[in-house]
């Protein structure tokens, strides 16, 4: 009898199970380590199209930035921690050094760079300004920090020296005081980033509040809380009335990319012992990440108050979806789970880490552990994009990483990756 690859491929996945679903393969393809003044940076190249998924550039802007690789160190420090595997280390310090070279003398930070290794310094999306990528950078220095601490002393103190000069920035960049600004009948946090991004906002407090665990200062803690204030000001609705305890992210719209607010309030819960924050995050995991999970998931949407006061969704939006669209979901409901012990909060992670493995619009493999890919979104019904870039892989890794540190989840996830 002729046995086809697949078959084959049967027989040995029956034969030897995975005892893990986390493949860094694809993401070590796209990692590149350059040489700049005889210092090794590391990089991540930010496209990989099929079928050869070579490494291509970002037309206009450059081969690699800051963002991606500042998710990439974040993720094989927690990869390291739970695996061991020294492979990786020799990366999380070159990426170290990459960030630090990318730093502003303005306290933030540059995106891309060009392929002969010079600094992408003057395109809208690379400007070293408070954006994402400056935000993101501060989150995987600040888990450096840590992760140094007491292996490296030397190189974690120089890792405090480029956080404080970015938290000095931000702190004088940041509005001051407490004044509102109505959006469509919400009334909204005038003091968060760009008046009213509570997303940009959970990637700042996710940083800082990483950063106080062994930095404790007044003057973080009151940036802390006075962010997480303004992120549960943006939470609105009730178990009942759109958007059902959905932290906006950005004056009335919400949308699933960055959708870290749940996440960032339990890690701000955590360092603060605050149990407030971690209240307003249980509520949207509890009341909006179910409704979510049964629509089907949506990109974006808005909410608006007519006169009558009632409150209603608008200009909803299916597609795209991507895996920075479900990693929030699983961050917060893994932290939830492992904080409060319920399994309400455990099963609702895994219903989202569903969409990894068909059950999403397209019926299809969205993260393949055989190759490490991340596939770069569902464009439509039935149709995804088969390139599988850095952003999409490493949150996809992010996704069953996390999974994967619990036990109960890690086992689950097996048995429903092998029954699919």
């Amino acid at each position: 009898m002729k046995l086809t690859a697949s078959i084959i491929l049967l027989i040995i996945a029956v034969i030897f199970p995975q005892s893990s679903l986390v493949n860094t393969a694809h993401l070590d393809h796209l990692y590149q380590e350059i040489k700049v003044n005889n210092n090794s940076l590391g990089i991540i190249h930010i496209y990989a199209e099929a079928p050869d998924y070579k490494w291509e550039d970002a037309s206009g802007e450059g081969i690699a930035c800051v963002d991606d690789a500042a998710r990439a160190a974040v993720f094989y420090m927690n990869y390291y921690k739970q695996t061991h595997d020294r492979n990786c280390l020799p990366k999380i310090k070159s990426i170290v050094n990459f960030l630090f070279y990318m730093h502003s003398g303005n306290g933030f930070f540059y995106n891309f760079i060009w392929q002969d290794n010079t600094i992408d310094t003057t395109y809208k999306t690379s400007l070293a300004e408070p954006n994402w990528w400056s935000w993101r950078a501060l989150w995987a220095l600040a888990e450096a920090r840590n992760f140094y601490l007491s292996t490296n002393p030397r190189l974690s103190g120089e890792i405090k020296e480029h956080i404080d000069i970015t938290i000095d920035a931000l702190e004088k960049w940041l509005p001051k005081g407490n004044n509102t600004v109505v959006y469509h009948g919400y009334e909204l946090p005038a003091w968060l980033p760009f008046e009213s991004a509570s997303d940009q906002a959970a990637i700042i407090i996710k940083a800082l509040s990483a950063y106080y665990r062994n930095n404790k200062s007044e003057n973080i803690k009151s940036i802390i809380e006075h962010l997480c204030t303004g992120i549960m000001k943006m939470q609105q609705g009730d178990e009942s009335t759109p958007p059902y305890y959905a932290f906006l992210s950005w004056q009335n719209s919400w949308h699933a990319w960055g959708n870290s607010q749940a996440d960032a309030l339990i890690d701000a819960g955590r360092v603060l012992n605050n149990h407030a924050y971690i209240d307003a995050a249980v509520k949207e995991i509890k009341h909006f990440y179910p409704w979510l999970i049964e629509k089907g998931f949506f990109n974006e949407f808005h909410v608006v108050i007519n006169e009558k006061n009632i409150t209603s969704f608008s200009d909803t939006i299916k597609f795209a979806q991507i895996a920075y669209g479900i990693r929030p979901i699983i961050y917060s409901c893994m932290n939830a789970y492992e904080m409060l012990k319920d399994t309400f909060y455990l099963n609702t992670a895994l219903s989202a880490a569903k969409w990894f493995f068909k059950n999403n619009p397209a019926n299809s493999i969205m993260y393949d552990p055989q190759t490490g890919r991340g596939y770069d979104g569902i464009i439509a019904y039935g149709k995804i994009n088969n390139n599988s870039g850095a952003e999409s892989t490493i949150e996809s890794l992010f996704s069953i990483l996390r999974l994967e540190k619990d036990k109960t989840a890690k086992k689950m996830l097996l048995n429903l990756y092998n029954k699919m």
